[in-house]
């Protein structure tokens, strides 16, 4: 469990600097210039992602229970998911009016997917991860939302043909993902 919690901080420690302290990272940037900062960045992140995968890997190997998901939030879980994985595309795809409207659809992802997760895994372990992701989620969302407002920023607005690649390719994806990769990369399968 203390690999997990290690990398938790160090990846989300990362990840919060730009909501959190913003100040700092842009004096860091300036101080180690761009380069640099994005070199220690990725290492940062990288080791606490890697420390994550160890430690959750190890706790699922010796779970503590906190509950017993019920068969419905298993279930919950796969339409979710789906929304989530659209989502993730709509930060990446072109001229798509998710992104338009949201700004921010990959931490809008992280928070259903997360919450997904928390309904239907019950171990501290899951806990930990899944909820160390929404809180931060949650925050990082309000935050940048929040200071789009203050600094006027106007996203370009999408048009049909990214909305429907949008969700073309989150569809595709979440298939891959339910259907084959979340067995093969994290030894459980989803589907009911």
């Amino acid at each position: 469990m203390a690999l997990l919690i290690a990398g938790l901080l160090l990846f989300l420690g990362m990840h919060f600097t730009g909501i959190v302290a913003d100040d700092w990272r842009q004096g860091m940037i300036r101080k180690l210039g761009a380069n640099t900062w994005k070199l220690l960045y990725s290492a940062v992140a990288i080791l606490g992602f890697v420390l994550i995968v160890i430690g959750y890997g190890d706790a699922r190997t010796n779970p503590n229970w906190l509950w017993m998901a019920p068969v419905w939030a298993r279930h919950l879980a796969m339409p979710l998911t789906l929304i989530a994985f659209i989502l993730l595309a709509a930060a990446y795809v072109p001229q798509n009016r998710i992104k338009a409207k949201l700004g921010h659809p990959m931490l809008a992802a992280v928070k259903i997917w997360a919450f997904a997760h928390l309904l239907a895994n019950g171990s501290l372990a899951d806990v930990l991860l899944f909820g160390s992701l929404l809180v931060w989620a949650i925050a990082g969302f309000a935050v940048l939302r929040r200071r789009d407002r203050k600094n006027g920023v106007i996203r370009a607005s999408g048009t049909l043909k990214g909305d429907m690649a949008t969700i073309v390719i989150g569809v595709i994806a979440w298939a891959a993902f339910a259907m084959v990769l979340h067995t093969v990369l994290i030894g459980v399968s989803p589907m009911p």
